[in-house]
């Protein structure tokens, strides 16, 4: 029987139609984790404290976490201190299949709705989460940030140039990546759960996650390689890898380090005497005369463009990019092509350009989910889905229970 789609077939029910999730995470890795589901077609709640999440607090960096982490979901303000906001979160627990948190260490537990007593009131319950240096270890009531996780997993001690202090990622990689990990655990979780009737304790840590992410260069130090440090541009144990060549109007990185790379980039810059000069005629002679390879390298692309140095190396089969400005990223035909760029639209009309989910199912579009809500934007509907009358929400609200 053919099952491949038409035309004129409707489109599949997104992935977790269905599923619902408790979102009582703040910043990135906890509501990021959430708003993959949610980009999934999870119904996805965000409880937040009566004053919301802390990056709604921080100025317009912590707007724009808002905006990127947290669209598709719905917003309830809860003070959770209160017996009544605890009662009320475990009634949306109890209706729910994922509970999300990535809260200061014992936060949770504290306030009753940790994993443990969740999942022994509602052992279907999927309970994800994220800390800063895992429950295991000596760290595991310190707070942790993401800058925190690049120091103390090493990354910072290879990232930068080596007579410079040590460096850290531009952006909050590691926040990002435990969202996605994190949301991948789920998912593992939720297949489970279909064939053993029964939920699951999930747990990760940033310090893990940006363990995690030097996989190549842990396992190459666990296997006997000397203590990785910064160089800056370049890779320590290959050449041409990674490098930083100045072009006419900016800079290119390339890597032709596989013998046969290496040749064809000497044909393509005319240069086929160093296919076997003794300094450049294997990886590790080139990496032994680094200096004057960059020299050559610099020489040779120093009057094209970049755009013209990608084209040329690309047609060649030669792995080179062009390093862009945010504006020129945005400019990108490729970026353009891929549909990783949507719009998201506020209850009020309102509209701003945000990234989806970096991958596809299928021939469907990237998923367009709400704008991230305003703080408590949907107090009234989502008490009224877990039972309370308008009489006890009106309770709660005066109370001051609710915002």
């Amino acid at each position: 029987m053919n099952t491949e789609r038409t035309v004129d077939s409707p489109e599949p029910a997104a992935p977790l139609s269905g599923v619902r999730v408790v979102d009582l995470g703040q910043y990135i890795a906890g509501p990021g984790a959430a708003m993959a589901l949610a980009e999934l077609g999870a119904s996805v709640i965000k409880v937040e404290p009566l004053a919301g999440d802390q990056a709604r607090h921080i100025g317009r960096y912590g707007e724009s976490m808002i905006r990127a982490y947290n669209r598709g979901k719905r917003s309830i303000a809860l003070d959770l201190k209160s017996d009544a906001g605890r009662e009320a979160a475990l009634r949306l627990i109890a209706r729910s299949d994922v509970v999300i948190q990535n809260l200061r260490p014992g936060v949770v537990d504290k306030l009753g709705i940790g994993p443990r007593a969740v999942r022994e009131r509602f052992p279907r319950v999927i309970y994800l989460s994220i800390s800063g240096f895992g429950s295991r270890g000596p760290s595991r009531e310190r707070p942790g940030y993401d800058i925190a996780a690049q120091a103390e997993s090493g990354l910072m001690s290879v990232t930068g140039e080596p007579d410079r202090p040590p460096q850290k990622v531009g952006v909050p990689i590691i926040d990002a990546a435990a969202a996605h990990l994190g949301a991948q655990a789920v998912l593992a979780a939720l297949y489970g759960r279909e064939k053993s009737g029964v939920g699951e304790t999930l747990e990760t840590s940033l310090l893990e996650v940006a363990m995690h992410l030097q996989a190549t260069t842990w396992c190459d130090y666990l296997g006997g390689a000397p203590e990785p440090t910064r160089i800056g541009d370049g890779q320590p144990n290959n050449a041409p890898a990674a490098e930083v060549i100045s072009t006419h109007d900016g800079h290119i990185v390339l890597s032709a380090y596989a013998d046969e790379h290496w040749a064809r980039l000497c044909r393509v810059m005319g240069r086929e005497e160093f296919v076997t000069d003794p300094r450049f005629c294997t990886n590790a002679r080139r990496v032994e005369h680094r200096v004057a390879l960059r020299a050559v390298l610099r020489e040779c692309f120093s009057d094209m463009t970049s755009d013209e140095c990608v084209t040329l190396l690309g047609r060649h089969q030669i792995v080179a990019g062009a390093v862009r400005t945010y504006g020129q990223v945005l400019a990108s035909p490729d970026i353009e092509g891929s549909g990783i760029l949507v719009e998201a639209k506020a209850a009020d009309g309102t509209r701003y350009r945000a990234l989806g989910l970096p991958y596809r199912l299928g021939n469907a579009p990237h998923a367009t989910p709400p704008a991230a809500p305003a703080c408590g934007a949907d107090t009234d509907a989502v008490l009224a889905e877990a039972g309370y009358n308008d009489t006890e929400i009106a309770e709660l609200r005066h109370a001051g229970v609710v915002a």
